[in-house]
C-alpha cells in the first residue's frame, strides 16, 4: 500500500468518526436546522477530511470546520469568510489554482499543499473541549506520518499550534532547541528534522474585522512559505 492510498483511507475513517457525542449532536443539529440563506442546500454534517495532495510539501493546519462553511460544504475553509482570505492567499502564492471556494465541485485544486485541522467536527461556539481535541489528535498524528514530503507547516491560530506540537511530540518528534515554542503571529522555527514551522493568526472574522490580522500580514505568511519551497 502506498502512502497516498493510506492517506485517503485515513480520510474515509475520519468521515465516519463518531467519537465525541457532543460534537456529533451539534454538527448534525446544525445540518438539519441550517440558516435561512442555505435552507435549500444539503449540509455535509459529518467530520471534514483533509483536502489537497498527499505528496505536498506544504501542510496547513486550521482549527475546525465552520458551522455553515465546511460543515455545510464538506471541505476545509470552503463556503465562509475565512475561506475567502485563505484561498486568496494560497492562489496568490501558487498553492491553489483559483482564489475562491464555494463547494466541493467548484474546480478548486491545491498545488503542493494539503489542508487539515486540529478538530474535524464543528464545535459549539467554535470552542472545542480538551477531550475532543485529544480524541481528534490521533488523526493528525497519522496524517503527519503519511505526509512524508512535508517541508513547511503553517498553523493557523493557537489551538492548531498546540495540536500540531502535541501530535509531533507524540509521534516522537523533537522540539527546536528542546523547548516548547510560544505562539505568536509570524513565528518561525526549524524542527530538528529540517521541517519549518510557521505560526499565524487564524483568518477568522474575529481577527480580520478587528484588524488584528490584515491581508498583508496573512499574505506574508504564505509568501514566506513559498520562499522556503521550490517554485
Amino acid at each position: 500500500m502506498n502512502p497516498g492510498e493510506s492517506f485517503q483511507q485515513l480520510q474515509e475513517t475520519i468521515i465516519g468518526c463518531r467519537k465525541c457525542r457532543r460534537l456529533v449532536e451539534w454538527r448534525e443539529r446544525v445540518a438539519i436546522e441550517k440558516v435561512r440563506r442555505y435552507q435549500s442546500e444539503e449540509y455535509w454534517g459529518r467530520p471534514v477530511p483533509a483536502f489537497g495532495e498527499p505528496a505536498a510539501a506544504l501542510l496547513v493546519i486550521g482549527l475546525a470546520p465552520g458551522a455553515h462553511g465546511a460543515n455545510r460544504t464538506g471541505r476545509m475553509f470552503t463556503g465562509d469568510r475565512s475561506g475567502e482570505w485563505f484561498y486568496e492567499a494560497l492562489c496568490r502564492f501558487g498553492f491553489a489554482n483559483q482564489p475562491a471556494s464555494s463547494g466541493r465541485a467548484d474546480g478548486l485544486c491545491l498545488r503542493d499543499c494539503v489542508v487539515t485541522a486540529a478538530l474535524r467536527c464543528v464545535p459549539p461556539a467554535n470552542k472545542p473541549l480538551p477531550d475532543e481535541l485529544d480524541n481528534c489528535r490521533i488523526y493528525l498524528r497519522l496524517e503527519l506520518r503519511w505526509l512524508e514530503r512535508v517541508r513547511v507547516v503553517v498553523v493557523l491560530g493557537q489551538i492548531a499550534f498546540r495540536a500540531f506540537l502535541r501530535a509531533w511530540r507524540e509521534n516522537g518528534g523533537e522540539l527546536p532547541g528542546g523547548h516548547l515554542p510560544i505562539f505568536r503571529h509570524a513565528g518561525e522555527w526549524e524542527l530538528p528534522c529540517g521541517i519549518i514551522l510557521i505560526s499565524s493568526y487564524h483568518p477568522s472574522q474575529q481577527n480580520t474585522q478587528t484588524g488584528r490580522l490584515t491581508r498583508a500580514m496573512f499574505h506574508d505568511i504564505f509568501r514566506r512559505a513559498r520562499s522556503l519551497l521550490p517554485a
